[in-house]
């Protein structure tokens, strides 16, 4: 998942998806022949166009609004004296060899950035250029070798994209501070004389204290309750600046403001990563901490969207860097409309460029909404943003330079950005209404049947315990480790297992709880995890293959349950989908589904002379080739036929794509060597030789060839036998009643006839709600009614127990409660009391979450007993 993939370089973008799909994107990008169809590599989408399941934005709206100011009278004086002289360094920068010439360039662009930022940037930026200049000039006074102190860089190659915000704020440290055309004692005195008269102006214009923008700054923080000390939610807000010497000066212009140091954070690019991450988590953790100033070494990897509104106090060059800002705080999660301030100096030349600018997106965002943020640094790929700014401040008085920039912006904006939308919206992946809705209910019944967190905890806990592991409650749902038995540290294949846990749990929402250490997930993956399944196994495999005998009240004779590993592989024998189930077995050699673990609903039979009879039964001898023969003919064919329709779809797809790309790769480079075996007879050397070409267009011809061979190979799908795993026979409750104990769970069941009338009440009652109720097979333990809403909402999954009138207790399955537990909120207990007048007389009660409490990873292995008159009074009419 990427957020950034394509950053409007299309042959940048072509190598990305090589590591993708090699042959599907071989050889150089050529505009205008090659496209990137991403078709099952990538879905392209637009923040704005995202939508939750039920419907609405997954982000929230968000809104630019530019605040356009006037520089005062001494500000608007050191603004045209310092870019004069950025201009006059640029004249004299564009007569030097071409890296010394752009390096300078550079490092004045950089200056006159600092001059649009703040006073005290730009003071503190000249007052260290002349410290470095003067050294310099002493030097060659004394007689010193000197040699450019500065790196060298070629703007023809300089990207900001390849590039952290830490280190360009670094590359602009050095530069802005050393690089000068000036290379004699008298060209660095006349610079220097410069620099002394503006770092006097400068220092004026600081002492003043009437900085326009920082008033407009001050303006925000008070119009949007934050600095309101009566406020009833207090806000956040994201400030962000270009310079370091900005960022410290708004941190203590704003301390004093609010009166508290601790309202205010700073995050840049000199600190290291896990500084940045901690301030963060203060910024977002803390009600006392409210504003971030920073510059865009917080615009990487953070997520900063416990706030919800920004100012840009300085703007970026770079169009995309807004996005990646903006990108921050409108993120998966924030609830809020999120509002962005742009501060402009109108009355400068780069100030009527963003000013333009900001206008031509505002009315784009009135015709596109957000989207126009996703795509603004892609409209300026011809005619890079950085190129208008330095024009307009090197020659801005011009009128043909005016007109050049309204052009480009006019067309980059109103007319580009407009192209590039409907170009997204071609290769829109968004479902369709119908694919949306199917997919929502199977991520709600992927949801209810889920293992993690509570059938994962119940079977480590398990494990872990009769390995000799202990875990110790905490707090809610999480576990310290004090001692991890020796011979699960032996284990040491998935990851090295620590001696101790301080905290260990297996929700991923316990990780971080306040005041608390962070806990481990404890999760297929994790190496304390595996290290225990693997010993458990590796232990209990004889078990498995043994078989056991279980007890239900779910069988009405005795059953075989057998597990199956069901496998397809394609023509290489390489797996291409594996799954494991469960299926039952009749003593009439009926074989039927049984559900995801329905072991767990079942108990141990106890050894009587009954039950070892049982396990001489002589249908059983042929069961297992039955249930084989049944797989092989149902659910194989069935399983075939589900990864057939998915994965052929997937291999037609790249065959296309591979025959495609690589054929047009053997016309070009044989194309490329005639031309140069024509050179070659004229006597004149090619640039590669015509044997050269000729052989890289024979190899990519057999490439090819071997290419498509194997998908074919690979398109040819087929079963492998189902492997049996393990076997259970399962007998009926009625047949060992009297060897279980009296109170065990199981016995509270009530009579098939009991339970059809209390489906059949709870049918009606959804009915009555509005809803549409579709009852489940026996074979889908967990729930009994499937209850979809009229206005496509999130399903309802319903576990119906009915009881004659006077029944003083209920049973619910192991299966039943994990089921409930993982669907809430959108889960009801059905309780219906069937009474004996008949089915009119019957009356039903819902209850929400009744499983609240349950502790899963205690929970016992056949389910629970509950009080029926208890459990009646804590429900409620059906909703």
């Amino acid at each position: 998942m990427t957020a950034t993939p394509h950053a409007g370089k299309e042959e940048d973008f072509q190598l990305f998806l090589t590591l993708l799909e090699r042959d599907g994107f071989e050889g150089r990008f050529k505009s205008g022949i090659h496209n990137a169809d991403t078709t099952g590599l990538m879905r392209r989408m637009v923040k704005e166009d995202l939508l939750t399941f039920d419907g609405k934005p997954l982000f929230p709206e968000r809104i630019a609004q530019t605040v356009p100011y006037q520089l005062t009278a001494d500000e608007q004086h050191l603004y045209q004296c310092v870019t004069e002289y950025v201009r006059e360094g640029m004249n004299r920068a564009a007569r030097l060899d071409d890296k010394r010439r752009n390096t300078v360039g550079f490092a004045l662009t950089v200056l006159q950035r600092r001059l649009a930022s703040s006073p005290e940037a730009i003071h503190q930026s000249l007052v260290r250029r002349a410290d470095r200049l003067r050294r310099r000039r002493d030097d060659l006074l004394n007689g010193r070798s000197v040699a450019d102190e500065f790196a060298q860089v070629d703007l023809d190659d300089w990207d900001e994209e390849e590039r952290s915000a830490a280190d360009i704020e670094q590359v602009e440290e050095d530069l802005i501070d050393t690089a000068t055309a000036a290379r004699t004692i008298e060209e660095l005195n006349a610079e220097l004389a410069d620099l002394d008269q503006l770092i006097h102006l400068a220092q004026r214009v600081r002492n003043l204290d009437t900085d326009r923008k920082w008033v407009e700054l001050r303006k925000i923080l008070e119009d949007n309750d934050l600095i309101h000390p009566g406020a009833a939610k207090p806000r956040k807000l994201i400030i962000f600046t270009e310079h370091r010497d900005t960022l410290h000066y708004l941190a203590r212009k704003i301390r004093a403001v609010f009166g508290r140091n601790d309202t205010v954070q700073t995050i840049h690019g000199g600190m290291r990563r896990a500084e940045r991450r901690a301030i963060t988590e203060e910024f977002t953790k803390s009600p006392t901490c409210q504003v971030l100033v920073a510059t865009d070494a917080a615009g990487e990897g953070l997520n900063l969207q416990a706030a919800h509104l920004m100012v840009n106090y300085d703007l970026p060059w770079n169009p995309n860097r807004i996005e990646q800002r903006f990108g921050r705080i409108h993120r998966i999660g924030q609830t809020e409309v999120c509002r962005l301030w742009n501060l402009v100096a109108a009355n400068t030349r780069e100030g009527e460029v963003f000013a333009r600018l900001l206008h031509k997106v505002e009315e784009q965002r009135k015709a596109y909404g957000g989207k126009v943020f996703d795509v603004l640094g892609a409209a300026f790929d011809e005619t890079p943003l950085r190129e208008l700014l330095i024009d307009a401040i090197r020659y801005g008085d011009l009128p043909e330079t005016r007109a050049r920039m309204e052009q480009v912006i006019d067309d980059s904006v109103a007319n580009g950005l407009n192209e590039l939308l409907k170009e997204r919206a071609l290769a829109n992946d968004a479902m369709s209404e119908i694919d949306l809705a199917h997919t929502q209910r199977m991520m709600e019944e992927a949801r209810a049947r889920r293992l993690q967190p509570y059938y994962i905890e119940w079977a480590f806990r398990r494990a872990f315990q009769r390995l000799g592991g202990r875990l110790t409650r905490r707090e809610p749902g999480r576990y310290e480790i004090t001692q991890v038995p020796p011979a699960v540290r032996a284990v040491t294949k998935h990851g090295p297992v620590a001696v101790r846990y301080e905290r260990v749990t297996f929700d991923l929402e316990r990780i971080n709880v306040d005041g608390r250490p962070r806990a481990d997930l404890l999760a297929p993956g994790h190496p304390l995890h595996d290290a225990v399944a693997e010993l458990t196994i590796g232990q209990l495999r004889h078990c498995l293959e043994r078989g056991t005998v279980l007890v239900s009240p779910q069988v009405e004779e005795p059953t075989l349950l057998v597990g199956v590993v069901e496998e397809v592989v394609d023509g290489t024998g390489e797996s291409i989908a594996r799954r494991f189930g469960y299926a039952f077995v009749n003593p009439a050699g009926e074989v039927r589904p049984a559900g995801p673990a329905p072991y767990l609903d079942c108990m141990p039979a106890p050894r009587t002379p009954s039950v070892v009879a049982a396990t001489r039964l002589p249908w059983l001898s042929v069961a297992e080739s039955q249930a084989r023969t049944w797989i092989i003919g149902h659910q194989l064919k069935d399983f075939l036929a589900e990864v057939s329709v998915r994965r052929l779809v997937e291999l037609q797809r790249t065959r296309e794509r591979v025959d495609q790309r690589l054929s047009h790769e053997y016309r070009r480079l044989a194309d490329e060597a005639r031309a140069a075996m024509s050179k070659e007879q004229a006597g004149i050397k090619p640039k590669e030789s015509s044997d050269s070409l000729m052989r890289k267009a024979h190899d990519l011809k057999i490439r090819r060839q071997a290419r498509l061979a194997l998908l074919d190979q690979q398109a040819q799908l087929a079963t492998k036998p189902p492997q049996l795993m393990t076997a259970a026979l399962v007998l009926p409750l009625a047949m060992v009643a009297a060897e279980i104990p009296a109170s065990a769970p199981l016995h509270a069941k009530e009579a098939a006839v009991v339970e059809r009338r209390g489906i059949d009440a709870v049918l009606a009652a959804e009915r009555a709600l509005g809803r549409l109720p579709q009852e489940q097979a026996f074979n889908n333990p967990g729930y009994d009614v499937l209850s979809l809403p009229s206005d496509n909402g999130p399903s309802i999954r319903i576990e119906v127990k009915a009881r004659l009138e006077g029944a003083e207790d209920f049973f619910v399955t192991h299966n039943e409660v994990l089921t409930g537990m993982n669907s809430a909120p959108h889960y009801r207990l059905a309780l219906v009391t069937v009474s004996k007048a008949g089915p009119k007389y019957d009356q039903v009660r819902y209850l929400a979450n009744p499983f609240a409490n349950v502790d899963a990873g205690s929970l016992a292995a056949p389910g629970v007993r509950a009080s029926w008159s208890a459990a009646w009074n804590a429900g409620s009419a059906p909703f």
